[in-house]
């Protein structure tokens, strides 16, 4: 069979919550070759490679070393969001593919350079969003693109996890980057989510954004405070007058009966759907708790294989990625996984302005926030010029 070599930059938390499994664990692994590895720590480093056994001398600290020193084909980008964009134009300029994480980038003008790059080196990029591959958000986007439910008019998108998640009075910390909810926001890490895919099911371009964010809990932690925000509500108008609500936030009482509480209701001229994204119909009692476990994110099998669309979208995005290699790709296919909202671009650009909006804010009680509207198209131009007509602003 023929190999994909993969050269992987960053071993953090996403690659040990999914993507070790992608490489070794899937019904993907057989034709996915690990060729080299690359990230500063040194105890990442020495994790993978004990757990791998994969040999040290392909283990580096920089992604530049990595692009020198080993013949692979697409580099994965696994860094902080806002370290995207320069390991990822480097790999692009070097002629490989390159696949990253959610979001694409941290700002507008990163993705930008990055999808630029791809097309001026004849390269293909490839963001794993892995929720779109979520059979319910897929049965929620047939039925609405046919017209069932009407036209969309609001919405309500809640994503909340335990503040577990980001207390840094736990030990061990949920993730290993220290200050890691003063370095992001719920905004960067789940609004991401759910503003994508919600935009996935209706197809309808964002116009204007406003954030209002609430920071209570953390600061209040102790004995170690956090100065962040508990919870964003982020207000998108789209194209057709519809508004949606993307409420997320990572403070929740650890007694939560999922790590993430999530849900969302849609309601539209024709009819309203409710997605009961917590309760997949996995529920356990035990002596540690009661929790919802989602195995359509991740299904163990008693072999030790692992399924569920967080494997399964990168994974298929890897198989196109792969077929390009091999010139098996079609020119459509090819076209449609370059194209700017496959990218990601539109989704970027909400958590741009969303953020955008809470800077310009102005207090209007103890730790609330209420941001000002922002355009999404006067954002856009901002920040590329004339290039913003290429994305539809």
């Amino acid at each position: 069979m023929e190999k994909l070599r993969i050269g992987v930059v960053g071993l953090g938390a996403v690659v040990r919550d999914i993507y070790q499994y992608l490489y070794y664990r899937s019904d993907f692994t057989p034709f996915i070759q690990i060729a080299g590895v690359a990230d500063p720590s040194p105890a990442a480093r020495q994790w993978f490679c004990d757990t791998f056994h994969f040999p040290v001398d392909r283990a580096f600290a920089t992604h530049q070393e990595l692009l020198d020193k080993v013949e692979f084909d697409v580099a994965q980008i696994n860094t902080p969001d806002v370290l995207h964009c320069g390991p990822a134009v480097d790999a692009l300029k070097a002629g490989r593919d390159v696949l990253v994480p959610k979001p694409t980038a941290a700002t507008i003008q990163d993705v930008h350079t990055m999808i630029r790059t791809a097309r001026e080196n004849g390269r293909l990029l490839a963001v794993d969003f892995h929720k779109r591959e979520d059979p319910r958000f897929k049965e929620a986007e047939a039925r609405y693109r046919s017209g069932r439910y009407g036209q969309f008019q609001a919405a309500v998108w809640y994503m909340v996890d335990k503040i577990l998640v980001v207390d840094p009075n736990r030990e061990p910390p949920f993730f290993a980057t220290p200050g890691f909810a003063e370095k992001n926001s719920p905004i960067s890490f789940l609004t991401v989510h759910m503003a994508d895919s919600f935009m996935k099911i209706v197809g309808l371009k964002p116009v204007e954004v406003r954030a209002t964010g609430f920071s209570q809990k953390l600061p209040a932690l102790k004995p170690k405070a956090v100065k962040g925000y508990d919870l964003v509500d982020t207000e998108i108008r789209f194209e057709n007058g519809g508004v949606a609500h993307i409420i997320t936030g990572w403070h929740l009482p650890n007694m939560a009966h999922s790590l993430t509480v999530q849900e969302s209701r849609m309601i539209c001229t024709e009819g309203m759907l409710d997605l009961g994204i917590d309760t997949p119909g996995y529920r356990e009692i035990h002596a540690e708790g009661l929790f919802e476990v989602n195995p359509l994110y991740r299904n163990f099998d008693r072999h030790g294989m692992v399924s569920g669309y967080a494997v399964s979208n990168p994974g298929r995005l890897l198989q196109k990625l792969l077929a390009a290699r091999s010139g098996h790709l079609g020119d459509d296919v090819r076209q449609a996984m370059m194209d700017p909202i496959e990218l990601g671009f539109c989704t970027t650009a909400v958590l741009e302005a969303a953020e955008t909006s809470l800077k310009q804010g102005r207090t209007v009680a103890p730790g609330v926030t209420a941001g000002g509207p922002v355009v999404m198209a006067d954002l856009v131009r901002d920040r590329i010029g004339a290039d913003a007509a290429g994305y539809g602003f």
